[in-house]
């Protein structure tokens, strides 16, 4: 890996462990071995840094979004992969990045604030759009609001994700979400 992609792949751990606030370049330059200088060299401030880091995720989370459109029709598979990238994430011992940075958001700075509700942005979409088309197909009851069902997933699995954290469980208990599923599957 460069040096570039090693501060961009720490850098995430960081912000979803510590928080955007927590870290500093000197804990960077501690997890990978290098001098800050060189962190300076290819990012000269924080927020370029962390514009950086949120922008690679969102390029690889949406990739992960539509493969998961790719890899079934099936809306409830759909929906259930989409749970279990925040069950990877807690397994990993790691906050999802939209909800750690959402966690900071008035220490945040504007062009983060930003790329935040971009991010909770493309997940209710995806979900959004994945449940019409459950809606569609007749799996999804049709009287449910897209939309609501869509924040309500959303948090659900957010907020799952602090309680495992603060728990140390490293387990997203996916109880509320399988009570979710259940209650708008079409029987």
């Amino acid at each position: 890996m460069s040096t570039r992609s090693d501060l961009l792949t720490t850098a995430e751990m960081l912000l979803r462990t510590k928080g955007y606030a927590a870290f500093s370049y000197a804990d960077l330059a501690d997890e990978i071995g290098i001098k800050k200088a060189s962190i300076h060299h290819h990012f000269p401030t924080k927020e370029g840094l962390g514009i950086a880091v949120i922008e690679s995720y969102l390029f690889r989370f949406s990739k992960s979004l539509e493969l998961i459109n790719e890899e079934s029709s099936d809306t409830i598979i759909r929906l259930k992969e989409f749970s279990a990238l925040f069950v990877d994430s807690s397994k990993n011992g790691m906050l999802p990045l939209c909800g750690a940075l959402a966690a900071e958001l008035s220490a945040l700075p504007d062009s983060l604030k930003e790329l935040t509700k971009k991010f909770f942005e493309i997940h209710i979409a995806w979900l959004e759009s994945n449940l019409v088309i459950g809606q569609s197909q007749n799996v999804i009851k049709a009287e449910l609001n897209p939309k609501e069902i869509s924040r309500a997933i959303l948090s659900l699995l957010e907020g799952s994700s602090f309680v495992s954290w603060a728990l140390n469980d490293n387990v997203v208990d996916q109880s509320g979400f399988d009570l979710i599923l259940k209650n708008i599957i079409v029987s």
